[in-house]
């Protein structure tokens, strides 16, 4: 058991003072269990590796975790100011392979390890300081800063397990066993894994706000599913089994792949797990996190989803079966069969998971639940669900993008957990997914039951981003025409007088201006806090379509799809770029802009004068800064002392949005015109909001 083996807190309680310091413990041991595992990194220098080509070095994760408590704390209003800027903006995104993650190495100066440490040192300081000063009201609820923290302590948590697997795929020369996380030392032949059958359920998915425990966006909601009776495999699928798939020539024989799986194959060379090490003499030995071993055949293999549904191929094939992988409900059906309970109530002595055993597998028959082994722990299973969003999803506020993007029909659900998971991991209704190709501690069980249907729901389970698709991608209303479009007309006409060389759409959301700009500037760069929207236009570029709803009244729901071609996009996409940024902390290398158009942004922001301060650095002399708002100042995006109008001041006179950016802008910028500019944003078929905008042209001297 790791010296910082702990339990989640609950939200729920009657003691506030008591459960400050159960969070302030939960967040400690976090923290340490973080920073304990990367003493398995030889020393400094391999900070700066790259085990995973599609991923950052590892001092990218190593500043991560402590950036995100700055970041949802910022955009959460808990706090006024940064502890660093720079890193907060280096260290924010690039973890998921999103077309929208900067990865290109020369547009960061990583800091070295000492400066990384003394920042999460400072990280941490800041933190306590909270969980000591905070008003607590208990049960914690979603609103509550209370949440944010846990969001945080959570968040590390998952990049304890992900930060593990990068550990495990650095070169075996780079890592050294560390004490802390000792490896299983019972290995030896794989047990008959024979077919268990199950009868079929009725299950519910989701759970409810009011739950005891915390829990990310996409596991509240609802969903019934009926499952039916299905076989599943006594024990996870060992190295063993899989080996003779290996020696059978799985790798090569293409009938067993998909395209996805033909595609990896193609980048990766594989012939065989990633974990294995292909001896000299013949044979293979595995790679744990820190040390490689003789193949221990009775543990569970590790492969990701693309292996495993080959292997399944094979399988089926050579028996005469249908086999395939287990349903997100299926895997609840074996939960509840074997009774388990779930946190606080969950006993990890029973499992190989929270490293309460091992920093490793171990043997596919230690752990019973019944007639079934490893319902839970040793590795994660992946399964053939896609993940959405249950009914009555809603993203939350302080981190909207953690579920949405994975909507894409690209990632599938993994359940039940590996040694490595701790805090959320641990419970019932934790939902995590991955793509396809992506390693974790992850393996399978083989099913033979019904076909897995897996319905894509991109957006459908978002309201706000149907609406904004339907709004910049929709018909035009009562004669005002579409907004987006316009105001890139304004802008066009302006920049007329630059080189149009380069253009940046500042707040794009789902991107309609960006690609309107694209019609007069060489290139366009697109960038939005939310990567809920981002992903629209990055869809609409790469797939040449977007798919979206409308709503009629009530329940009543239109689905709408618009193509690059109907756009007349289709000959300048190549040309526009989308990033998710925060605008006021963007990275240094968004500049050389010859026109900067940040579209009713300046009332959405939690400081709007950290963007106006900064934004001359990011243009070119006599480039054109346009920003449209209708000046809707609201405490719930901006506190007031941030608002730059709207107000009296202290003689009682009345200080506009307009004289506060003349204010903020006049030593760089001539205000060169201000226009109205009208635009309709429909709720359903029958109600629509009709707003004002006002745009001010600023030219820089």
């Amino acid at each position: 058991m790791h010296p910082l083996h702990t339990m989640p807190v609950t939200l729920t309680g009657s003691d506030p003072d008591k459960k400050r310091e159960e969070v302030r413990a939960y967040f400690h041991k976090t923290y340490d269990l973080f920073e304990d595992l990367f003493t398995v990194i030889k020393d400094d220098t391999v900070f700066y590796e790259q085990p995973e080509a599609t991923r950052h070095p590892l001092i990218f994760y190593f500043g991560h975790t402590a950036t995100f408590f700055v970041n949802k704390f910022m955009v959460s209003k808990v706090i006024d100011d940064r502890l660093n800027p720079e890193f907060e903006s280096m260290f924010a995104v690039g973890v998921d392979e999103m077309n929208w993650d900067d990865m290109a190495d020369d547009h960061y100066r990583w800091p070295t390890v000492p400066e990384a440490r003394a920042y999460r040192d400072e990280v941490r300081n800041l933190v306590d300081e909270l969980i000591t000063t905070l008003p607590l009201t208990l049960p914690i609820t979603q609103e509550s800063p209370w949440w944010v923290i846990l969001m945080g302590i959570e968040h590390e948590r998952i990049h304890i397990e992900t930060s593990s697997v990068l550990h495990r795929q650095l070169p075996i020369e780079k890592v050294k066993p560390a004490v802390n996380f000792p490896v299983c030392l019972e290995r030896g032949a794989a047990p008959d894994n024979i077919m268990v059958a199950v009868e079929g359920a009725e299950i519910s998915l989701g759970k409810e706000r009011t739950h005891h425990l915390y829990g990310w966006d996409n596991e509240y909601g609802q969903q019934k599913v009926s499952v039916n009776a299905f076989s599943v495999a006594k024990y996870l699928c060992t190295n063993e089994e899989f080996l003779s798939f290996v020696q059978e020539g799985g790798y090569a024989n293409k009938a067993y792949w998909d395209e996805e799986g033909e595609r990896f194959l193609s980048v990766t060379n594989a012939t065989h797990p990633t974990f294995w090490v292909e001896k000299s003499e013949g044979g293979y030995d595995y790679r744990a996190m820190a040390e490689i071993l003789p193949m221990p055949m009775n543990w569970p293999v590790d492969v990701n989803y693309l292996e495993a549904k080959a292997y399944c191929r094979w399988k089926s094939e050579k028996e005469g079966k249908n086999y395939r992988l287990l349903s997100e409900p299926e895997w609840y059906v074996l939960y509840e069969r074997a009774g388990i309970k779930d946190v606080p109530d969950f006993d990890d002595n029973s499992a190989n998971i929270n490293l309460a055993h091992y920093a490793s597998s171990c043997p596919v028959d230690t752990f019973g639940f019944g007639d079934i082994y490893d319902v839970v722990g040793n590795v994660w299973q992946w399964t053939e669900s896609h993940i959405n969003g249950f009914k009555g999803f809603e993203p939350h506020f302080a981190y909207d993008d953690f579920s949405v993007p994975t909507f894409d029909g690209k990632h599938n659900i993994i359940k039940g957990g590996s040694w490595a998971s701790t805090g959320n991991e641990l419970m019932k209704h934790a939902r995590y997914a991955f793509r396809r190709h992506f390693y974790q501690h992850a393996g399978f069980r083989v099913v033979e039951g019904d076909k897995v249907s897996t319905e894509e729901n991109i957006y459908e389970s978002d309201a706000l981003v149907s609406q904004y698709c339907h709004f910049q991608y929709g018909p035009d209303h009562f004669g005002v025409e579409n907004f987006a479009k316009k105001c890139a007309e304004y802008a066009l006409e302006y920049a007329k007088k630059t080189p149009m060389k380069h253009a940046l759409d500042l707040g794009c959301a789902t991107g309609r201006a960006s690609f309107e700009l694209a019609h007069g500037f060489d290139k366009v760069t697109g960038i939005d806090y939310s990567a809920r929207f981002v992903q629209v236009g990055v869809d609409l570029k790469i797939n040449k379509k977007i798919h979206f709803q409308r709503v009629v009244e009530g329940e009543i729901i239109m689905h709408e799809s618009v193509t690059l071609d109907e756009l007349g996009f289709s000959e300048i996409a190549d040309n526009i770029e989308f990033w998710q940024g925060d605008a006021c902390n963007l990275k240094e290398q968004f500049g050389g802009y010859d026109l900067i158009m940040a579209t009713n942004l300046i009332d959405r922001l939690y400081e709007p004068l950290l963007f106006l301060q900064d934004v001359d650095k990011r243009l070119n002399d006599g480039g054109y800064l346009i920003l449209t708002s209708p000046y809707t100042w609201l405490e719930e995006y901006t506190k007031k002392e941030f608002w730059l109008g709207g107000f009296n001041d202290e003689n009682g006179k009345a200080v506009t949005t307009l004289d506060g950016l003349k204010k903020a802008l006049e030593e760089k910028f001539t205000l060169v015109a201000t226009h109205d500019v009208p635009f309709v944003i429909p709720e359903t078929a029958r109600k629509f909001q009709h707003t004002i905008s006002q745009m001010s042209v600023w030219k820089k001297r």
